[in-house]
């Protein structure tokens, strides 16, 4: 046998591997959502990464608190701490405003 007969011969037990072998062990893997349909996981998923997200503006805007508290009268580091406290905020309108188009539409999907 030749090289290139001997790895289309591999290649062929490998594909028949993955063919008849992988299906067979799916076939006894019962429903991983419990009957959750797919809508609702992802409108947790959803309501989850808002969350943490929210959790975020949180830390950002204590560390831009901190950082304007602790700025000694530096102009750079008070407008550092004001900067941060600025996009914090916008980041917070942004996060409202996506919990609310999700909001709105599940509530169209009746979700």
């Amino acid at each position: 046998m030749n090289k290139l007969n001997k790895q289309f011969l591999s290649f062929c037990i490998i594909l028949s591997f993955f063919v008849i072998v992988f299906p067979v062990m799916a076939a006894d893997f019962p429903d991983p959502l419990n009957g959750v349909s797919l809508q609702i996981l992802i409108g947790r998923i959803i309501y989850a990464v808002l969350g943490i997200i929210g959790s975020l503006f949180l830390v950002m805007f204590i560390y831009g608190g901190v950082t304007w508290m602790m700025s000694s009268g530096s102009n750079e580091k008070v407008q550092k701490g004001k900067d941060i406290l600025i996009w914090a905020t916008i980041g917070l309108v942004v996060i409202f405003a996506s919990y609310s188009i999700v909001r709105f539409i599940f509530a169209g999907l009746k979700i």
